[in-house]
């Protein structure tokens, strides 16, 4: 399988790291054993309150910064005009990076209109200190709405087999952004499925490696599940190697119906 997505000319891995409720030591222990394993794309947030230990683990690592696709978001409370620079700035110092790859929106916000928050924030992508903009938890309309702003690159969505995101995937197959899945495994419900149960049986995986292989076999989309131990991450890793047959693949889609 490609390990990596093409949007708009960038190669983004297809398998990345959640760190959501990662904290402290344990996140910069994850997000370092992680970059050892292989993995080269690192989700965070501002409102994770992890972004420094984020960064001191990718500068542990060893890995090359432009070898990371570092993606960080900015809460709501921060999207007014003369708010979001400041808060991207300040997750800029916290990363200990010159520059973030992709600065997500982490919700609509019910009392900034979306072209201000871009507006105010399109002065980072001029200067390079950010490489590019997208959204969080946005419908279709939204994102819509955000296009005519800034250029989208993602939309960052709860998309497991539980979930049917088709108007989101047939829209970023349309404008060519990426579907970011974050809670890939629904919330653990993935290893009590016996669907995927038997489907893991016949390939000698685990569900959750069946999980992740539905999603990340899909066009324009990527998955970021979180994991903290070197026997989850590798876990998780492997299932990029996994193929599953058309007949398997229908399964688990018609698990969202």
């Amino acid at each position: 399988m490609n390990a990596t997505e093409n949007i708009k000319g960038v190669d983004v891995p297809k398998l990345g790291l959640g760190t959501y409720r990662l904290t402290g030591a344990e996140c910069e222990r994850a997000v370092e054993t992680a970059l050892g394993l292989g993995y080269r794309h690192i989700d965070t947030a501002r409102m994770y309150g992890n972004e420094r230990e984020v960064g001191r683990a990718i500068e542990a690592s060893g890995v090359a910064r432009e070898e990371v696709f570092l993606v960080t978001k900015i809460w709501p409370d921060d999207f007014a005009r003369d708010r979001a620079p400041a808060a991207a700035r300040d997750s800029l110092e916290k990363l200990g990076t010159d520059y973030i790859d992709l600065l997500l929106l982490h919700w609509p916000s019910r009392s900034v209109p979306v072209g201000e928050t871009l507006g105010a924030l399109r002065e980072l992508l001029e200067e390079g200190s950010v490489k590019h903009l997208g959204v969080s938890n946005f419908t279709p309309e939204g994102v819509r709405e955000a296009e005519e702003h800034a250029e989208v690159f993602s939309n960052q969505v709860e998309y497991s087999p539980y979930h049917d995101q088709s108007a989101v995937l047939e829209q970023a197959r349309e404008m060519d952004y990426l579907v970011t899945a974050y809670t890939p495994t629904g919330r653990g419900k993935v290893r009590r499925d016996a669907t995927l149960g038997e489907i893991s049986a016949a390939h000698d995986a685990t569900p959750t490696q069946v999980a992740l292989a539905w999603l990340v076999r899909q066009e324009k989309v990527a998955a970021i599940p979180k994991a903290t131990s070197e026997e989850h991450l590798n876990e998780n890793l492997a299932a990029l190697d996994l193929s599953l047959s058309e007949k398997e693949v229908q399964r688990i889609s018609a698990l969202s119906r």
